[in-house]
């Protein structure tokens, strides 16, 4: 769910990283790494204009920030490598006045770290787009500590696509905690292939031939899920020969 935090400085380097940089690096600069890495002490691993770089242009995840410019830019570069001093530049017009800032989404969890809803938790849907009506759904996903003592088939959180092949087949990755790549039917949406991944693949996976043969390929990396470890490898697979 999406929060809403006071502001409770909009004016300085220090509202403009509240009003911009805080909804993912946090309003203490911790961030959540591996994803999203922490700021503090930023300062002495980047020089200034490196910082500058990554704001303006983003890198990795992050976007960039052009909207940032001059004496506000200078100021908050200033901020993130020593810290507030507040007779350094100040905020646009646009940023005052505002009593609430966007903070960020929090997931609703119960006391073991699930989500605190019904399942199920995650799902695969097939839309019809002439009837714009459901063709199947599916529970996609599964904690694995939780399928070992019969919950099986929750459904979990998941990041990335699927891709559909000629033949009809449904490849996804996505899921955060049980590693799975699957295939399915894409018009019944049966189940008729998985395997164990290495590490997550939170990406969408791609095709490609070589010598007439096809292969399905996703990138596993992890780092959605805090018990486990994460990576980074290209998984290929082929399909067999028709």
């Amino acid at each position: 769910m999406a929060a809403l935090a006071e502001n409770t400085d909009s004016t300085g380097p220090k509202g403009t990283y509240m009003s911009q940089c805080s909804v993912c690096h946090g309003d203490t600069m911790t961030g959540s790494p591996p994803a999203i890495p922490s700021l503090i002490g930023v300062g002495g691993r980047l020089p200034p204009d490196q910082i500058t770089a990554t704001i303006t242009n983003g890198k990795g995840r992050m976007p960039g920030f052009p909207n940032l410019v001059g004496e506000q830019l200078v100021a908050l570069v200033d901020f993130l490598t020593n810290g507030e001093r507040k007779e350094l530049g100040s905020v646009g017009p646009e940023l005052l006045g505002m009593k609430y800032r966007f903070s960020g989404y929090r997931r609703f969890l119960d006391p073991e770290g699930y989500p605190a809803i019904a399942p199920p938790w995650g799902t695969l849907n097939a839309i019809d787009l002439n009837t714009g009506e459901y063709l199947w759904k599916i529970n996609l996903g599964e904690y694995p500590e939780l399928a070992a003592h019969g919950m099986k088939n929750t459904g979990s959180e998941n990041y990335g696509g699927p891709i559909v092949t000629a033949g009809g087949l449904l490849f996804i990755g996505a899921t955060n905690f049980d590693k799975k790549f699957r295939a399915f039917d894409k018009s019944t949406g049966e189940l008729l292939w998985e395997t164990t991944l290495p590490f997550a693949g939170n990406a969408t996976p791609a095709t490609y031939e070589v010598n007439g043969r096809q292969f399905v390929i996703i990138a596993a990396g992890g780092g959605k899920d805090p018990k486990s470890a994460s990576g980074g490898v290209y998984v290929a697979f082929a399909l067999p020969k028709r």
